[in-house]
């Protein structure tokens, strides 16, 4: 579930709760507790505004994927790929060599 929320907000600046709720099909509480999770790892964001549509004091939850959970997400994604023996990883190891030497992580 929450490769799934990060693979829908990657590819956005900034996602609604509810269309996230939506989009997953699951619960408030279940959105909630896996965003929970992913806010204290520092891979996503969260934030609180007035909604320009509303009359009311209702305030939409806005979600975002940091800098550290984008990068998290692309190597899930290439190690899985890499698992799946996906053609255009041709020199793979050596991407993730790369990578863990730009990110200076220890493994």
């Amino acid at each position: 579930m929450r490769l799934r929320i990060c693979g829908l907000l990657n590819p956005v600046d900034r996602l609604d709760f509810s269309v996230l709720r939506t989009a997953l099909d699951i619960s408030d509480a279940t959105l909630s507790k896996h965003l929970k999770t992913l806010i204290n790892a520092g891979y996503v964001a969260s934030t609180r505004a007035a909604s320009t549509r509303r009359t009311d004091a209702r305030r939409l939850t806005w979600l975002s994927l940091t800098a550290n959970g984008r990068h998290a997400f692309d190597s899930h994604i290439l190690a899985l790929r890499i698992i799946a023996g996906d053609p255009g990883e041709t020199s793979s190891q050596d991407h993730v060599a790369t990578e863990r030497n730009r990110t200076h992580e220890p493994r």
